[in-house]
């Protein structure tokens, strides 16, 4: 699991993992962020400052901070940015109505000096609605393949149902990985495999 890669991979126990998750309001982010913490997520309600969420396991602390999408709440994203390790960007992949402004806000913060090189993992949620678009044509849409200066990967999932979230294989797995046009990756997975994956680009990155 991601753990044990982390540990195996950094050598010290007592190391921390700084991972900022963004995106829009009502994007599924505090969802997401339970189900990482196997918490329930019957009751959520909107962000409107922050979330912390700090794993321990096997001498490893991974911190997770949770911050809200609103409007007003987004000009100080750039705050909680310094020392990030991986940026995990949430997409209402339903609400095909916001793409342009999603992307807009992503595109801004790739460029954000404090996340150049950070590996990026996106996660198109909400992918139990009828309505939600594929990842395939959400990446697209993003321009992901035009993302040199970092490895990126996206995922379908859906937050509310667990499925491509949960340790277990889930229905949805990762779209792409990569730096730039690679193909297309569609056997089923896992947030866990998709953080497996990113985790590996952190320690790249430390060396």
């Amino acid at each position: 699991g991601l753990l044990s890669v982390i540990q195996k991979l950094k050598g010290s126990p007592e190391q921390e993992l700084r991972i900022v998750l963004l995106g829009l309001d009502n994007a599924g982010k505090t969802t997401l962020l339970k189900r990482l913490a196997s918490e329930e997520v019957s009751t959520i309600t909107p962000t409107q400052g922050f979330n912390i969420k700090s794993v321990h396991s096997h001498g490893l602390k991974l911190n997770v901070w949770d911050i809200g999408g609103q409007r007003s709440i987004r000009p100080y994203w750039k705050k909680y940015l310094g020392s990030t390790d991986l940026l995990i960007y949430v997409i209402d992949s339903a609400d095909q109505k916001r793409f342009e402004e999603t992307g807009q806000e992503l595109a801004e913060l790739t460029e954000d000096e404090s996340l150049t090189g950070v590996p990026l993992l996106v996660f198109a949620n909400k992918q139990d609605l009828v309505t939600a678009a594929p990842a395939a044509e959400i990446a697209e849409g993003l321009s992901l393949h035009t993302y040199r200066d970092r490895e990126w990967q996206i995922q379908a999932c859906s937050a509310l149902s667990g499925e491509g979230v949960q340790v277990e294989m889930g229905a949805y797995g990762p779209c792409r990985a990569g730096r730039g046009p690679k193909g297309l990756r569609s056997h089923p997975s896992s947030l866990q495999d998709g953080m497996n994956w990113i985790s590996s680009q952190i320690i790249n990155r430390k060396k």
